[in-house]
């Protein structure tokens, strides 16, 4: 991926509850992600938000990706 997910991908506060959102707008990362889940292909998430970018929907499988990476499980 040519830029990084972290120019992309951002939290801020008073936009959808602080979730992480796509350049500033009121798209999650969950919403893509979500899309691509229920058997969406990339190319029909772009004909459905036009404002988007491949390289959006690539940015929120890094972002994914990453979190997965970082994520701590504890057992009981």
């Amino acid at each position: 991926m040519p830029t990084p997910y972290q120019t992309i991908i951002s939290l801020e506060p008073g936009i959808r509850s602080g979730k992480p959102i796509i350049r500033g707008m009121r798209i999650t990362v969950y919403d893509v992600l979500s899309y691509l889940a229920a058997g969406m292909t990339p190319q029909d998430i772009l004909d459905d938000f036009p404002y988007l970018t491949a390289e959006d929907i690539q940015a929120c499988l890094s972002y994914a990706a990453d979190r997965e990476r970082h994520l701590l499980v504890a057992h009981a």
